[in-house]
């Protein structure tokens, strides 16, 4: 993917690879990305249709954990020729993200 965006020279667009021990809680790691984002920003996410018991993410549940903060789902596309998806959506605006107190998943 960091190949494919530096060919087409998209400059506005960074990859980034998640870790298991980068954030214990997606909705903690949504929550903090909104502020560091341009307010037209799109978050992409690659992923496969497994349970996450095998390492993948049932795009009901990836919906579920994005929306809980505030973000808006743009598209949903497979992945030809593998068991993957990529999932776009727009974040929320600082002020209308949802307050951890208030996020229910």
């Amino acid at each position: 993917m960091r190949n494919r965006v530096g060919d087409l020279g998209l400059e506005n667009v960074v990859i980034g690879l998640g870790e298991p021990h980068d954030s214990p809680s997606p909705t903690a790691l949504l929550y903090n990305l909104v502020p560091a984002l341009n307010p037209c920003a799109r978050i992409g996410i690659v992923d496969t249709y497994g349970p996450t018991s095998e390492h993948g993410t049932p795009p009901s549940l990836l919906r579920c954990e994005l929306a809980v903060v505030g973000y808006r789902e743009i598209s949903l596309d497979r992945l030809t020729g593998s068991g993957a998806y990529l999932a776009t959506f727009a974040p929320p605006s600082v002020a209308s993200r949802t307050q951890p107190e208030a996020m229910v998943a």
